[in-house]
């Protein structure tokens, strides 16, 4: 499905230079190359696969295309070992703050387990404060090269382990408004291991009003991503197979109880392509139903999942949606907002960034935008009000990038009421009848794609049928 068909993709150079937010990106899973084998060298760990950093770098990525979560998380192994003393702590996270504020990221949620850094002897809190030092070294050094970024804290709990309840109350210990620990969440291996079992950590959360999200929908399915919102998650960590809760009628795809319900109350997917990719969540990107989920409706944000074994940045995350999907600047700036408007971070601060960076940054570009558009015959004046006009983009005007209210009600004109029909799946090489459905019956029925068995279509979760158009 491509949703500006016709019209110049953006460059590279364009989307490296938007103003973004990541809201998930794993501490552990973000380290230089370089870096590792530095501290594996300090720390005596000899068990990497090469100690070159071009080549560790590859290795990285090899490993965890693995077409498994479980077999993914296995990688994790070896940045593990290496971070086990605070100053490594520290050194990783100033350098993951700085490496997102060279990508233009100018809010960013990083996300890691305390309980994996307990080996050479450091506490619980220790291990928070170590990379609590790290992100403000890292806000200061991009503050020296001229860049504006806002690091913050979520703290995880091993779905595996039973140390959940442990972990939120550390968050809560450690939460407030001067705090850069902002969230909780649970990570790892899904299947085996449901919200459910983690319900004690939840109801910690709850009572002290520590906001969490909570990984679902990536390995595990539809009863996942069902107990992960009755535990009242207020994100939802990937959420890729949320399609598993939609049914096909005569009138077009119609979504579940619990799909509904996220949807229509906002509750937003933490959608990473190029790693559901790689854990076999999607056979391509071009399958990923991430265009689908936001023409639905559904409250969509991209982001890195683990910039090392993805090999991706946020610049390229959103070249994906450019590329195979052909987002243009008004569909960056809708994810971009919902994801600022979603951040655990304080309502001032969320405010400042939206009104001082992302607004401004996307004004500029949207300036050149519609310049680049005009000079190639694509946008034309309106003799009548002056306004830019052209095809199907939307009706941006002329307006005062100092005006926020102005800015945002150009930008929103350039965001297209998608509608969502069974031609969009038609789009994607989707055959109805993987769905269930025959054109003879007038009942909704599950099938791949719903609630009941997850194919192997390019959306069922499991390897691509390559024969399918």
């Amino acid at each position: 499905m491509q949703i500006n068909p016709g019209f110049p993709p953006l460059s590279f150079d364009t989307v490296f230079r938007l103003p973004k937010v990541v809201l998930h990106d794993h501490l552990d899973g973000g380290l230089r190359p370089k870096t590792i084998i530095e501290l594996a060298k300090e720390c005596g760990y000899d068990r990497l696969p090469t100690n070159d950093p071009g080549e560790l770098k590859k290795w990285f990525f090899s490993a965890a295309s693995s077409g498994s979560l479980p077999k993914y998380l296995e990688t994790f192994a070896h940045t593990c070992a290496v971070m086990q003393t605070a100053p490594a702590l520290t050194r990783v996270a100033r350098e993951a703050v700085v490496d997102l504020a060279r990508d233009q990221v100018v809010y960013a949620e990083l996300r890691f387990a305390p309980e994996q850094h307990l080996e050479a002897g450091l506490t619980l809190q220790e291990v928070v404060d170590a990379v609590t030092q790290g992100l403000k070294e890292g806000m200061e050094e991009a503050r020296d090269f001229g860049a504006l970024i806002e690091a913050r804290l979520i703290l995880c709990g091993m779905r595996h382990a039973d140390r959940t309840a442990e972990i939120a109350q550390l968050t809560v210990d450690n939460y407030g408004k001067d705090s850069l620990v902002v969230g909780f969440d649970i990570a790892g291996a899904e299947d085996g291991f449901p919200p459910s079992k983690h319900a004690e950590a939840f109801r910690i959360l709850r009572e002290n009003f520590v906001p969490f999200t909570i990984h679902a929908g990536e390995a595990a399915g539809r009863e996942s991503l069902e107990e992960a919102v009755r535990e009242g998650t207020l994100r939802i960590g990937h959420g890729a197979r949320m399609f598993e809760d939609f049914t096909a009628a005569i009138n077009g795809i119609q979504t579940g109880p619990m799909s509904s319900y996220v949807r229509d109350r906002g509750i937003p997917l933490e959608l990473c392509p190029t790693s559901n990719v790689q854990t076999g969540v999607v056979g391509d990107i071009s399958d990923h139903p991430f265009p689908i989920l936001q023409s639905m409706g559904f409250c969509c944000t991209v982001n890195t999942d683990n910039r090392l074994m993805s090999d991706t940045t946020m610049t390229m995350e959103m070249m994906e949606l450019v590329e195979h999907f052909n987002y243009d600047l008004p569909h960056l700036y809708e994810i971009t907002v919902a994801a600022m408007n979603n951040a655990f971070a304080p309502s001032e601060v969320r405010a400042r960034i939206m009104n001082t960076q992302i607004l401004h940054g996307f004004s500029e570009l949207m300036s050149e935008r519609s310049e680049e558009m005009r000079s190639s015959g694509l946008i034309y004046v309106d003799e009548d009000d002056d306004d830019y006009e052209f095809g199907d983009y939307g009706n941006f005007g002329d307006y005062d990038v100092n005006d926020v209210n102005e800015l945002q009600e150009a930008l929103g004109a350039g965001i297209q009421d998608l509608n969502f029909d069974i031609g969009m799946l038609e789009d994607l090489g989707i055959n109805l009848k993987d769905l269930g459905f025959d054109l003879g019956d007038d009942e909704p029925g599950r099938g791949e794609l719903g609630g009941g068995e997850l194919g192997g279509g390019e959306l069922g979760g499991g390897k691509p049928d390559k024969k399918k158009p």
